[in-house]
């Protein structure tokens, strides 16, 4: 055992020292050979250092020489700058001396030329004051001649003028108005005389006073009664004036409110044909007369808009509409003028390509303030238009309303349609009665209103005062007058006259020229 120990430490030691000098050789050799390599490194480099370093020799030589030929050809480029520059400025130098010695000879021109304006100067002051004093010579030469002052003449010519403007602002006038006339008369004409073909309406005759026929002259008495009690209940129950007179068979009823008159009336029928009469029948009778007849004016109020095709009424404008059947103008039934307008209104509205059933509305209600104007102060119109309002009509329909009976000026196309249908219905024959006392002084007023224009030599109306003739005075009044005194005219009328419809003022001017043959 101890054997084989040793037998293991001297192999051990045998290999550790082989193994050492085995490892320095190689390293020997290593060494050797890594010198030999390193050498020739080096001297690989040190010949490629060689190369680079005359090829960046090279180069350098080549990039003096290429910077030294533009340097050159720039300078060169430079200096010819130079030499057109310097050659501009010499030429701009001569020109400058030229220039002065041209403006100093013009300095001494304009000197010369100075003092010849101003000896022209002086000459023409003298010659204007010389000229303003001929000039006041012939002023007063010319007013001693002519007698007026200068200030007459300018207000003469002012005069002149203002005449001659006049005329021919009337020419002018004039020929706008031809202008106009030629279409709009004629389309105007056709729309009118379409509509009125259309509608052919009964001519109307109302009588404005309720008369009651009796059996006999002693059913006067009975009406009476025993001191006049039986006519006291009556006129108490329905607020009117009994009027008993020599009439035949006959008494009238008279009252401000036709609504009350016609319940007067049928009271008053009911009476004579039952007979009995006394003041507590009466009252009986009264009081069931006046429901029949809240009840009849609603009906035809109803009846009314249903048949015209005016729908979607405020109730109480349904019963004003059912009062206008006891109202009348001009002995004209109200609501039938009523109903003639609307259709009127939607005819002339289907011409004009309008809202038709806007228009029919607004021809419908335009009267509506004429069964409450015995009661309220103011215009139907103006009545009519409140009334509108408060029970919800649009604002369109308020305006036509209000504005049926304008002269235009601020009112709408739809209260024009109104307006002129409104002109139709009440100024077709037999639409209209007026008495004649009234109607006489009418035509005076409308012919006194003409005489009283300077030039005019007589005057007509005509066509029961619809149209006035003006005959004027050729030699004081000219064709452009004539248009101006036709407008003084149709202003002074509107302002003083108070007339249904429209009336025409037509003036007439002619020269008549006449000789004797010998």
């Amino acid at each position: 055992m101890l054997y084989d120990i040793m037998m293991i430490f001297i192999s051990i030691a045998v290999g550790t020292a082989a193994g050492y000098f085995l490892r320095k050789m190689i390293s020997q050799k290593k060494v050797k050979s890594s010198e030999a390599f390193s050498a020739r490194i080096i001297e690989e480099a040190r010949k490629e250092s060689e190369n680079i370093k005359k090829e960046s020799i090279l180069q350098a030589k080549d990039y003096l020489l290429k910077a030294k030929t533009e340097f050159e050809r720039d300078t060169r480029e430079r200096k010819a700058d130079l030499d057109s520059l310097e050659k501009r400025i010499r030429s701009k130098e001569e020109n400058i001396d030229k220039r002065l010695d041209s403006l100093v000879q013009k300095e001494s021109s304009l000197e010369g030329r100075e003092k010849t304006l101003a000896n022209r100067e002086s000459l023409i002051g003298e010659k204007h004051s010389k000229l303003d004093q001929i000039i006041e010579e012939q002023r007063q030469k010319l007013e001693k001649i002519s007698g007026i002052t200068s200030e007459e003449a300018k207000n003469y010519l002012i005069q002149s003028m203002e005449a001659e403007a006049k005329r021919e602002s009337g020419s002018m006038l004039r020929k706008i108005e031809e202008e106009t006339k030629r279409d709009a008369e004629k389309k105007s004409r056709e729309i009118l005389a379409y509509a009125v073909q259309r509608y052919a309406g009964d001519f109307v005759a109302e009588n404005a006073v309720s008369v009651v026929s009796l059996p006999s002259d002693e059913m006067k008495g009975r009406i009476i009664g025993r001191e006049g009690r039986n006519i006291r209940a009556i006129e108490a129950a329905t607020g009117i004036d009994l009027i008993i007179d020599d009439t035949p068979e006959a008494v009238v009823l008279s009252s401000f409110d036709p609504i009350r008159r016609e319940v007067a009336k049928i009271s008053l029928e009911r009476l004579i044909s039952d007979g009995r009469i006394h003041p507590g029948r009466v009252e009986d009778i009264v009081k069931k007369v006046k429901v029949e007849v809240d009840n009849i004016i609603r009906e035809t109020g109803e009846r009314t808009s249903f048949d015209a095709g005016v729908h979607d009424l405020h109730p109480e404008i349904i019963n004003l509409l059912g009062k206008l059947k006891f109202r009348t103008s001009f002995s004209q039934n109200v609501l039938q003028h009523s109903i003639e307008v609307a259709h009127l209104t939607a005819i002339i509205a289907t011409e004009l390509g309008m809202n038709v059933k806007e228009a029919k509305r607004a021809g419908l209600l335009h009267d509506i303030g004429k069964a409450l104007d015995h009661k309220v102060e103011g215009t139907h119109a103006a009545i009519g238009a409140n009334c509108a309002t408060r029970f919800g009509e649009p604002d369109r329909i308020v305006q036509a309303i209000a504005t049926h009976h304008d002269d235009g000026r601020m009112n709408t196309l739809l209260g024009v349609l109104v307006q002129t249908a409104d002109t139709l219905s009440a100024a077709r024959p037999g639409a209209r009665r007026e008495m004649l006392e009234t109607y006489v002084k009418r035509l005076e007023e409308l012919e006194n209103i003409a005489n009283s224009f300077s030039g005019v030599d007589r005057s007509y109306a005509i066509q029961a005062g619809r149209e006035i003739r003006i005959l004027v005075e050729n030699d004081k009044i000219s064709d452009n007058d004539a248009v101006v005194l036709c407008r003084d005219i149709i202003k002074k009328i509107e302002s003083e006259l108070t007339y249904p419809g429209q009336i025409k003022v037509t003036v007439i001017r002619e020269t008549r020229v006449s000789d004797f043959a010998k």
